[in-house]
């Protein structure tokens, strides 16, 4: 009942706006409570980087795994939070043990969000921030010829987004994507994807959190069908030939369950996606969060 009465008050642009800037502020004020990091047993070795782009200064950590001989590789990181939320923090525990285990540098980007700037300027911006760093590595102490990309939910979409205009461009050259439960069908509405996933169990994100996201991110309509926006949309997965092959990881009772299933099937060449994996039983596949929150009871084997 009280979906069938917040969804069509969320319609109207004023109040998705508002929504949205409320829960900027609500987020902006839970970051700034939280004193201690998670998992603090992993360690850090971090520097602060801002990139110039055609957006405005982009400000991003970059966490450096332990020294070695060779600069190491990039992975360029954009965190979720629905195209509104801001807070790059979240994946503060991701992009650590990512350098320290995995022997790479991490990049967590602090791009631009909406209602704020609308598509097309985050995925525009995070490709600038892309660009910037295949030109600058030396600078940052990292290998720029050994780039990859990835984000959970929103910077799923934008990690695909940024891939899609690496190959429309003609580089950089992108060796692989990392995208955990993206968002990749922007024209579909929550509810149809709540009728699609056809499940008794509950979302994580609910159809009004879809709403205010989608609405203050696409604002016009028209653009929602675009392949930057809308990767699995139509025919924008068919024509993949040439984009870094992808690692596409979804969760079974996730709302964007779905459209992450269909993508593989869509994949134009051969190679394009080079991995998918789906965690059973869980309403979001997290990447910063702990687990027991997100799990819904059955094993995740």
């Amino acid at each position: 009942m009280t979906t069938l009465i917040v969804m069509p008050v969320l319609s109207r642009t004023t109040v998705t706006r508002a929504a949205a800037v409320v829960i900027q502020g609500v987020t902006s004020l839970a970051s700034h409570s939280r004193r201690k990091p998670r998992f603090p047993e992993i360690p850090s070795r971090t520097r602060d980087v801002v990139v110039p782009t055609a957006y405005g200064q982009v400000p991003a950590t970059l966490y450096l795994p332990p020294e070695s001989a060779a600069p190491p590789p990039l992975h360029v990181n954009l965190h979720g939070g629905g195209f509104v939320i801001r807070y790059p923090e979240q994946d503060d525990a991701l992009c650590r043990y990512l350098a320290a285990h995995a022997g790479v540098a991490v990049l967590n980007v602090d791009y631009p969000v909406a209602p704020q700037n609308p598509f097309p300027i985050p995925p525009k911006a995070c490709f600038d921030v892309v660009r910037w760093v295949a030109e600058h590595g030396a600078e940052l102490g990292v290998d720029q010829n050994r780039l990859s990309v990835g984000g959970a939910s929103a910077g799923g979409s934008l990690a695909t987004a940024v891939a899609r205009q690496a190959r429309d461009a003609g580089g950089p050259r992108l060796a692989l994507q990392v995208l955990h439960y993206p968002a990749l069908d922007l024209v579909a509405s929550a509810r149809e994807k709540l009728r699609v996933r056809n499940r008794a169990e509950p979302t994580f994100l609910k159809p009004w959190m879809a709403a205010v996201f989608n609405d203050s991110y696409l604002p016009d309509h028209a653009l929602r069908s675009d392949p930057l926006a809308s990767p699995a949309h139509g025919d924008n997965g068919q024509d993949l030939a040439g984009t870094a092959p992808a690692v596409l990881i979804t969760a079974e009772l996730d709302l964007l369950h779905a459209e992450g299933c269909a993508t593989p099937s869509r994949c134009g060449a051969p190679g394009s996606c080079a991995s998918t994996a789906t965690f059973p039983a869980w309403i979001t596949a997290t990447t910063s969060s702990e687990p027991a929150k997100h799990r819904c009871g059955r094993s995740t084997t």
